[in-house]
């Protein structure tokens, strides 16, 4: 069989729609329909990936989020939601959530984007594994271990490839699209999940994230990765 992924879905008929296209995709799939049976089923066969709709029986889709997130294997998460309020969306993401699609959505757009997700928190470690070290921050490939004064940082798969991107290219300005293509390996998608991702590392990297000097902006561009020395 194939990867494993877990659907959390109580509407049956979208649920049903979603495993059909994820099956024959060559995906593994399993379904609950609340959010404290997602829990149990994640605990019980881990899955290598949870797609995750907002509003659930019992436990809703964030504070499932915000459980999974609490353990250490780090399964990446899809959230599904027919909300339209831009502050769920940013509320997802800032739990966790590796990537969000909002209803109604296209079941071969949600395909593309496990696939995506799932190449890659699965990818091999390069032969040449690379150290980046600025300041007190030093980000190692090889083991996927950033730490900040010698304290080991907490930061999710999309999180620390961005991480690695932005210090890979010191000073380089980058478009928000250009980061979603080079690190979430899109060439489409909602462009607020990168300002998302750079608010959090932010939080986690700077001294003061009202203030970064990090990771700053470059207003009516993107961003880029200030190096101290510059």
């Amino acid at each position: 069989m194939g990867q494993r992924v877990l659907v959390v879905d109580d509407d049956r008929t979208v649920s049903d729609v979603v495993c059909r296209y994820l099956e024959h995709a060559g995906y593994e799939v399993s379904h609950v329909g609340d959010g404290l049976a997602a829990l149990d089923a994640a605990h019980e066969r881990r899955p290598h990936l949870v797609v995750l709709d907002l509003m659930l029986p019992g436990l809703d889709g964030l504070q499932v989020c915000r459980r999974l997130r609490e353990r250490p294997d780090g399964v990446p998460i899809i959230m599904l939601t027919a909300r339209g309020d831009e502050a769920d969306r940013v509320l997802g993401l800032q739990l966790g959530a590796d990537d969000y699609l909002g209803k109604p959505f296209s079941p071969r757009e949600l395909v593309l984007r496990v696939t995506s997700v799932l190449r890659r928190a699965g990818e091999p470690v390069p032969p040449a594994a690379e150290v980046f070290a600025d300041a007190g921050l030093e980000v190692a490939t090889g083991p996927r271990l950033a730490t900040l004064h010698g304290r080991e940082l907490t930061l999710t798969l999309r999180e620390f490839d961005l991480l690695a991107h932005l210090m890979r290219h010191p000073a380089r300005a980058f478009r928000r699209a250009e980061l979603l293509e080079r690190v979430w390996g899109w060439n489409f998608g909602d462009q607020s999940t990168v300002t998302v991702h750079v608010r959090r590392l932010r939080e986690k990297i700077e001294d003061d994230p009202a203030e970064p000097r990090r990771i700053v902006t470059v207003w009516g561009v993107g961003y880029r990765y200030q190096p101290a020395d510059a």
